[in-house]
């Protein structure tokens, strides 16, 4: 799964619960979704199937502390689109104070300031 995949996805709206689940609350989603949905229950459903694969998802990254803790920053943190404006969103340079990304398009364009 790559990155653009967890900034796309709400794993916590495809399980049903809030941010601040515990463990037990995202298992406990997981379950009754999974066997409301699972293909051998829905045969010749492909909507049941996609679902179930997108809840599938979900649990694998939200019920490992380690994915979960990577998935809320990463979706904090680019979700927010702070490095697309730049760091803070002033427009101005980076976190470094360096050049924002208006000042690169503006060196491959030829300009420099």
């Amino acid at each position: 799964m790559s990155s653009k995949d967890w900034l796309e996805k709400d794993f916590y709206a495809v399980l049903g619960v809030s941010k601040s689940a515990s463990t037990d609350d995202i298992k406990k989603a997981y379950r009754k979704l999974a066997r409301e949905l699972h293909p051998d229950h829905n045969p010749d459903n492909p909507q049941s199937e996609e679902r179930f694969k997108a809840v599938s998802e979900a649990h694998d990254v939200l019920s490992d502390a380690r994915k979960r803790k990577e998935y809320d920053e990463m979706r904090q943190l680019f979700g927010s689109g702070a490095f697309r404006r730049g760091a803070g969103g002033s427009g101005g340079g980076g976190a470094g104070g360096g050049a924002g990304h208006s000042d690169v398009r503006l060196s491959e364009e030829g300009g420099v300031r």
